[in-house]
């Protein structure tokens, strides 16, 4: 039986598997924030409170390397620290991309919270994926010089 902790071609494609639900199961969570109206349109907390789903979903991504690859404590360590600054840097080209790429769609609104509707979905969406795919690729990174 091959557990998640080997390094065979199934436990690997396993555990990507397992990161695209992690990935799916986040852009759900800050879509329902914006569907129910958690998310605030006020000019600070309407982004803080997305950075904070963010901030949430890239250590889970961090904590779910550093159990499947079986990280000592100095690993967990390491593994969480990459996947949040791999995630804050992520985050910045995130918003970038879906501002650019969705402010012909905003129909004279300022900002894109103010656009609402399906942009800011689509927006919010784009932003949850570059930034997790980020924390997951500073991982990646890091786990080629350990």
């Amino acid at each position: 039986m091959i557990g998640l902790y080997s390094s065979s071609g199934i436990a690997r494609r396993a555990r990507d598997e397992l990161m695209t639900y992690i990935v799916v199961i986040a852009v759900l969570c800050v879509l329902i924030l914006q569907a129910s109206g958690s998310i605030p349109q006020s000019s600070v907390g309407g982004p803080l409170t997305i950075g904070l789903a963010l901030i949430v979903a890239a250590l889970v991504v961090g904590l779910y390397e550093a159990w499947t690859q079986g990280r000592g404590v100095v690993g967990w360590i390491v593994s969480i620290v990459v996947a949040l600054l791999g995630a804050f840097i992520a985050a910045q080209l995130g918003g970038m991309i879906a501002v650019m790429a969705f402010s012909p769609f905003m129909s004279g609104s300022s900002s894109l919270a103010a656009a609402g509707g399906p942009v800011m979905y689509v927006a919010l969406t784009v932003m949850t994926v570059v930034t997790l795919m980020g924390s997951w690729a500073a991982l990646q990174i890091v786990n080629r010089w350990r």
